[in-house]
Formats: structure tokens, sequence, C-alpha cells
């Protein structure tokens, strides 16, 4: 594999420009790829526009139909066609049990988290088959796989992204478009710190004992840093991954339970 596999190539990452979603960007376009990336946050937006002056950067929030259907006609105009499409965008959610919980977190977090995705891939679909070699990375969770008491919505919510993958990869695996989804573990940051935090407040514990806790509950006894995710991403948009389609792939050091 060259050191570009990706030249030539054009990819829109939802939440891109800060997080996962930045070292995702930093990847592809490290690759080759032309990037633009949309993202709730103006500092971050700023950053990457001031790191990247001929990417794509954008302020603009995943549950907002109308701003996201702007933005990828403003993109795929000026890159004139879109070959990878990350869906990144996705919020913690409430942490609380089911009687105790808001319903209007529970509307947020799957808006957020599965509506944006679907969002993003219909507006991009027609462009990723044109492409000839298009993929498609949604971002899940290992929470996607396991059970997660006292945090539903979140967990509902990846857990239907991994189907939503698995139903994408069928449909459009005749048109060349390779889809699968990345299930990131505990996932080292000032994110996950805010996730040990709030579940160690519901438990009434601390949060020195409940990282311990989460710790024990990974294989490799430590968490992922968000360039290994980046990493797996690189590799299923780059030929190394070519025929790879339908997958649901952790990236987490085995976490065995939540």
């Amino acid at each position: 594999m060259t050191n570009t596999p990706l030249a030539g190539q054009s990819a829109i990452i939802s939440a891109g420009a800060a997080g996962i979603g930045r070292s995702i960007a930093d990847a592809l376009i490290g690759a080759g790829a032309k990037v633009a990336v949309f993202d709730v946050s103006q500092e971050a937006v700023d950053g990457f526009a001031a790191a990247y002056p001929d990417m794509i950067a954008r302020v603009v929030d995943v549950s907002d139909r109308a701003g996201v259907e702007a933005f990828f006609g403003e993109t795929i105009g000026a890159f004139g066609g879109l070959d990878i499409l990350v869906n990144n965008a996705g919020i913690a959610g409430p942490t609380a049990k089911i009687e105790d919980m808001d319903p209007a977190g529970w509307d947020a977090t799957i808006g957020i988290n599965l509506t944006g995705q679907f969002d993003c891939a219909r507006l991009a679909a027609q462009h990723l088959k044109a492409s000839g070699n298009g993929a498609i990375i949604n971002i899940a969770s290992v929470a996607g796989r396991l059970g997660y008491a006292n945090r539903t919505p979140y967990a509902a919510s990846k857990w239907a992204i991994v189907g939503f993958t698995k139903s994408l990869a069928i449909e459009m695996g005749p048109d060349g478009v390779r889809v699968n989804a990345i299930l990131p573990g505990i996932v080292e940051g000032p994110r996950m710190d805010g996730v040990i935090q709030a579940r160690a407040d519901s438990m009434g514990t601390s949060f020195d004992e409940m990282r311990n806790e989460y710790l024990g509950k990974i294989s490799l006894r430590r968490m992922v840093s968000m360039d290994d995710v980046a990493s797996m991403a690189l590799f299923l948009c780059s030929p190394a991954g070519g025929n790879i389609s339908g997958q649901a792939l952790s990236v987490c050091g085995n976490v065995e339970t939540l």
C-alpha cells in the first residue's frame, strides 16, 4: 500500500473537527484524501480550518436536517463527488435508571446518534454509488454488542447502528459501496472521563473506583486511543480493506462487559 492510498478521493466526516472525528480526518488527509468536516463547535471548526486551509469545515449540528443537506450540497459540489462517508457524530446521552429517565434524553440520543447517521447516508448514497469505490464507516460502540445498565438510550442507538450498517452493506454492495461499523471501546480522554463521572455519581461511588471498574472489564486492562480508532477507519477506507463490508469491528482491547 502506498503512503497515499486515498489520493484523489474525497470524504465527509460528521463531528470531524475534534475528538475521534478529528483523528480520523487527520489520518485520511495524511493518506491523500480531500476531507470536509462539520461540527457543532465553532472553536473546533476554527482549529481544523487553521490546520487545513485547503479543506472544508463548517459549523453544523447533525440534528439540523436542512443544515446537513446544505453542507453536503456545498461539499459535493466543491469536491466533484464523494467517495467516503464517516458517520461519527454522537452524544453520550443520559445516565439514569429507566424509571427516572427524562424521555427528552432518549429522544435526543436516538435523534443524534441514529437519525443523524441515516440523514448523512441518505444524502451520500447516490454519490458513493457513482464513485465506484465508495465506503461508509458508521461509528458505533462496544455498547452496540453489550448491554449497558443505566445507559439504555446510548446502547439502543449503538445496537441500531450495527443493524443499520449490516442492512446498508447488503443494499449498497452491488453498487460497489462497502459499509462497516467501528465499535470503539473505552476511549481515553475528557469525554470518557465525563461518562465515568456520571456513572460514578449515579452509582454513589468515586471517579477512581469507577475508572478501575471499567478497566477491570477490559481484557488488555487499558483504554484505547482515538488514533487506534482512526487507524481502523483508514484501513477500512483503503484498498487493504477492499473486501471488507457488513462488519461490526471492535477496537476496544476486548471489553468483556459494561
